[in-house]
């Protein structure tokens, strides 16, 4: 992969402090997996503060860091025993602030994860829960209720769990809780006023600390019907965001209530200048996102279909416009993301036929079928650069602007993600692309740490490494470095004009102008497009004289 970039330094387009999330670029850091300051193996907060200037010279606007609070693991930090703390393995409040501090410093603003819909086990309120029995006001927290059948010994309802196996766990003293995710993840009761308070205490807490935003975990999930009796809803293992229905009337996931919450956490929110931001994690219809991302609750909500997505040029233009016109109903912006912690790298995951079973893949170990890695990564290179073109935030998952690819072939006994053990082995989970970042060629941990890392890094990582791309004109690495740096320079407003009616799209071609007079082309197809006449300022691939290779995207200025 080349990385052309041809002319003038750019400066950074001015923006004001109140709208930098509108177009930003937002680093994703799964603190466990990023950098390690102390070798034990666990990636920490000192670890990701002493890499924080690759960030900066990468040209993002953000970090976003996944879950650090003290936490078992159960599942990967989002069972969270304490909210307004940090894991004592990855550091301390001392630490984070020194990390906030740094990151400050190099222009970055910070995000970090919030999981309101579940606690751990461990939490403080659920451990008084367990203690104080049936009826209590400590169990109106969460969801606490009496089973089915004789002597109440089936669940309350046939709710499934999105780890697998039933969403309720039966105590010792014959009551029931639920969990929609694994049983050390109690559900919180957000009917409760205790549970409102407690999570307005927490955004203020981090926000008073210079957190700029926050990440909401299963945004979706918090609103429930608990009105007696429950509703059975036929077990369903997995769901799809069109299967939910588009009234709000499912019993727990993306109800109308929900924006309650929301609204809420937005009068929180304003009490900060500038005002703190969030983005939804909402797996739901696209009529329905719209709501999340309003000026009045989030501000913003992922979009998942640019993700899932295949690169089919009229099948991603039509996600695109969806994603910009309900933003702009919102009064929003798009975001866009191609990876992040819960699914298979976009370098590997392009490099597999289209409508591959991902699932058996992963169970294949990544060897049925084989994943024609430089194919993969020249495709996810040129999605990506389409990605950086567009309107809106770009969310960039850590590795990827180091081309990595999934790790399919991670040993069962290595495996950590609860998704394993609740599948009882249908599903690998999610590990591959949560592995230890490499910084280094060489090393017990290619530089992640000094001592070995959490889950097992594959021989050859270190080729992939930062120091092995830093200056390489064909890695990943500078192109990534490339294009944001020219991305700061170009942007203006939030317009694009597609150019080219249905044939291009049907041959495969997406072009379209942004303000300033730049254009973008994503060669989706396998033959050589013409270029526009202008100055290339960056290209995922070589050109081929005025032609765009297949699977290929460039930016170009052109004299209009």
């Amino acid at each position: 992969m080349t990385a052309q970039h041809l002319g003038p330094d750019p400066t950074t387009a001015g923006r004001s402090s109140r709208d930098w999330w509108r177009q930003a670029v937002v680093y994703q850091v799964y603190p466990r997996s990023f950098a390690d300051s102390d070798g034990d193996g666990i990636g920490d907060l000192p670890g990701v503060t002493s890499r924080l200037g690759h960030l900066a010279d990468l040209g993002v606007d953000a970090v976003w860091l996944s879950p650090f609070y003290p936490s078992e693991l159960a599942d990967g930090g989002y069972d969270v025993a304490d909210y307004r703390d940090v894991d004592p393995r990855l550091g301390t409040l001392d630490d984070f602030d020194a990390m906030v501090t740094e990151a400050h410093r190099l222009g970055l603003k910070v995000m970090v994860d919030i999981v309101p819909n579940h606690s751990s086990h461990q939490h403080v309120w659920f451990q008084e829960a367990l203690r104080a029995g049936p009826g209590s006001a400590a169990r109106e927290r969460y969801v606490f209720r009496e089973g089915k059948g004789a002597h109440g010994a089936e669940p309350p309802t046939d709710w499934v769990s999105c780890f697998g196996g039933p969403a309720w766990t039966r105590l010792p003293d014959g009551w029931w809780y639920l969990h929609l995710f694994a049983p050390q993840q109690p559900d919180f009761n957000w009917d409760n006023p205790e549970v409102r308070a407690e999570f307005r205490k927490t955004l203020r807490f981090w926000s008073d600390r210079g957190v700029d935003g926050f990440r909401v975990d299963v945004a979706h999930g918090l609103a429930k019907d608990l009105a007696a009796p429950l509703r059975d809803i036929g077990t369903v293992e997995s769901y799809q965001p069109d299967d939910l229905p588009e009234d709000g009337s499912h019993p727990f996931w993306d109800r109308d209530e929900v924006h309650e919450i929301f609204r809420d956490w937005r009068t929180v929110f304003d009490e900060y200048d500038p005002p703190r931001i969030a983005v939804a994690e909402a797996w739901v219809r696209n009529s329905r996102r719209t709501a999340y991302a309003t000026p009045q609750e989030l501000g913003q909500a992922f979009n998942f279909d640019f993700l899932r997505a295949s690169l089919h040029a009229g099948e991603l233009r039509s996600s695109i416009d969806t994603a910009l016109a309900d933003a702009r109903a919102a009064g929003a912006t798009a975001t866009w993301v191609l990876s992040n912690h819960d699914v298979i790298r976009h370098a590997s995951r392009h490099g597999l036929p289209d409508g591959c079973d991902e699932e058996a893949w992963l169970l294949s170990d990544g060897q049925q079928p084989r994943v024609d890695r430089e194919f993969g990564l020249r495709r996810a290179l040129a999605a990506t650069l389409l990605m950086l073109a567009l309107p809106g935030s770009a969310y960039v998952y850590q590795g990827e602007e180091l081309g990595l690819p999934e790790v399919a072939d991670l040993p069962r006994e290595a495996l950590q993600d609860p998704v394993w053990t609740r599948s009882r082995g249908r599903s690998k989970g999610r590990d591959g692309c949560r592995v230890p970042l490499p910084w280094r060629r060489g090393g017990s941990s290619y530089g992640f740490g000094s001592g070995g890392s959490w889950l097992p890094q594959p021989p050859g990582w270190g080729e992939l490494s930062v120091e092995a791309q830093q200056g390489d004109p064909a890695a990943p690495l500078e192109l990534y470095r490339a294009a944001l740096r020219l991305r700061r320079g170009l942007l203006a407003d939030e317009a694009l004009e597609w150019i080219g009616g249905p044939e291009a799209v049907a041959g495969g071609l997406l072009h379209f102008r942004r303000s300033g007079g730049w254009e973008c082309l994503t060669n989706l197809s396998d033959a050589a497009r013409p270029m526009p006449e202008g100055e290339l300022l960056v290209s995922s691939a070589p050109l081929s004289g005025d032609r765009l290779p297949p699977w290929t995207t460039a930016w170009v200025r052109t004299a209009g």
